[in-house]
């Protein structure tokens, strides 16, 4: 038989079919392979890390030397110190979460999304893997922290499974709030304006919360803002976990809030992207 002939009567290659459902498993295998390209990416560009490791820093030592005194009961800055430790540890990993938002937004501008949308994978990994690799920039913030304010003094009044229930809470509340950072970077094209809206909505929401002061110490009608605060919902749970004292009732509280903007901003976020990427 000639080699023509062979030529001729041999099957053609199967063209690459892309996946038409993929599963809720390919989803979350998806996600955590491009996790891994953004931690890795952490690792290469350490100055990435910047911000997570002095943010605390500089946060913690301004409040305890320089305005500790003035705000501390009696001027007791040891008992301030296990106050406000647990409220710093929010407030640094909800600035942490606006990072992601800016990130995204200029990765929008290389092309980089229409690289993913060419690939066989999940449309929401993307988005998902880039939150989750978020996780490293939450554990160094914390383990930052945590390392300052012993050396400062703070001590853990419970146990380590509560420690670490303390942890787990504020690396979800850091998630979940951090679609609201993802959905504008989808929904707008310049870093520097995604950064300078979720510092608008977050300052108020860190100060007029229990993160610095004692509740009773606030005016009336901020009492009733903060009771509803998600911050200070979360910071109550935290001191309850790691200082001793109420958790129930702030915990619940800030599940509902987690759960909630989670619920909303997810599906915004994920719309934008398919309206930006086709």
């Amino acid at each position: 038989m000639s080699t023509q002939t062979l030529t001729a009567t041999a099957p053609a290659p199967a063209a690459k079919q892309l996946p038409g459902r993929i599963s809720l498993a390919q989803t979350a295998q998806h996600s955590l392979a491009l996790a891994g390209r953004g931690v890795t990416k952490f690792m290469k560009s350490p100055m990435q890390l910047v911000d997570v490791v002095l943010t605390p820093i500089i946060s913690l030592l301004m409040f305890i030397y320089l305005f500790g005194e003035s705000m501390a009961p009696g001027g007791d800055t040891d008992r301030y110190l296990q106050h406000v430790v647990p409220g710093v540890m929010v407030m640094a990993v909800f600035q942490a979460s606006i990072g992601i938002g800016a990130s995204l937004s200029a990765d929008a501008s290389t092309g980089i999304f229409d690289r993913f949308r060419s690939m066989p994978i999940a449309r929401s990994s993307p988005l998902i893997g880039a939150v989750l690799a978020d996780f490293v920039r939450y554990v160094i913030c914390l383990a930052t922290l945590v390392v300052l304010a012993l050396i400062m003094g703070y001590r853990i009044g419970t146990n380590p499974v509560a420690s670490l229930a303390a942890v787990a809470l504020l690396i979800g509340f850091a998630l979940s709030f951090s679609w609201m950072s993802v959905y504008l970077g989808m929904l707008i094209k310049n870093p520097a304006s995604v950064q300078g809206l979720m510092t608008i909505l977050i300052l108020p929401l860190t100060f007029a919360s229990t993160v610095f002061m004692e509740k009773d110490k606030m005016a009336g009608w901020l009492q009733g803002f903060s009771d509803v605060n998600p911050v200070s919902l979360v910071a109550g749970a935290v001191r309850g976990l790691l200082n001793g004292g109420e958790v129930a009732g702030p915990l619940a509280g800030s599940f509902l809030w987690m759960a909630g903007v989670t619920a909303v901003f997810f599906p915004l976020a994920m719309r934008a992207y398919r309206k930006n990427n086709g």
